[in-house]
């Protein structure tokens, strides 16, 4: 089980960033995920007249490491550390580590 998904609010904890907020979009392999705006990186695109697509300079998300991010905890509104356990019964789940509340 990751202790990270799609569509959970993290907060960046390091890098250039460092403090923005955002929802995980995607996994990128492993353990680096995409964030919308941010770590945004200039990409220099080529026109492709048969699509009709215009060329020029795009903004684009670029992956970031999950170990750079935390999920962030709306109750005490800081960044927070995931842990797993199994309820009575028997499922698996996740919760904050600092006020043992299951994340939905």
């Amino acid at each position: 089980m990751r202790k990270l998904r799609t569509g959970d609010e993290v907060i960046v904890i390091a890098g250039k960033d460092k403090g923005k907020r955002g929802q995980v979009d995607s996994f990128v392999g492993e353990n680096r995920l995409i964030i919308p705006n941010v770590n945004i990186a200039k990409k220099h695109v080529k026109a492709n007249p048969n699509a009709g697509e215009a060329g020029g300079i795009i903004d684009k998300a670029m992956p970031l490491n999950i170990s750079n991010v935390a999920i962030f905890n709306a109750a005490t509104g800081k960044a927070d550390r995931v842990g797993i356990k199994f309820l009575e019964d028997g499922k698996k789940v996740r919760f904050y580590k600092s006020n043992n509340e299951v994340i939905a």
